[in-house]
């Protein structure tokens, strides 16, 4: 049942992603919600607790003109969902590293999440 439950949160929150649903993706998350955005090893943004978490989901909209991220599989193990993911998402801003506006960033990696009091209170994700 906890698996069933887990595996509805992350549909949830991933249907309230790709629609730039900020509210959406807020109410399936626990008031402590611990975010961390891993790339090639290193932590590059992370937040804790809801506050934090929506500053940065209305901040990252901003980013992207459109952005999916479509389950690939989902492994559970104890507590936790090990979620593969494909990427893509299209700038709305030209980024420091060079890419422009209107150009598409596709990327495959994977997220981990873990539910207390049936929300998600740990999103992990790695590129």
């Amino acid at each position: 049942m906890e698996n069933s439950k887990l595996k509805d949160l992350i549909e949830q929150y991933l249907k309230a992603y790709n629609t730039f649903n900020i509210d959406g993706m807020i109410d399936v998350l626990h008031e402590s919600v611990h975010f961390k955005n891993i790339t090639n090893g290193n932590v590059d943004t992370q937040t804790q607790g809801i506050e934090e978490f929506r500053a940065l989901a209305e901040q990252s909209a901003q980013i992207f003109s459109q952005r999916c991220q479509v389950v690939k599989s989902i492994v559970f193990t104890d507590d936790k969902a090990e979620v593969e993911i494909d990427y893509e998402g299209i700038l709305s801003v030209d980024l420091p590293n060079g890419i422009k506006a209107g150009e598409s960033i596709k990327l495959q990696g994977k997220s981990i999440y873990q539910m207390k009091e049936e929300k998600l209170v740990l999103i992990e994700d790695y590129s």
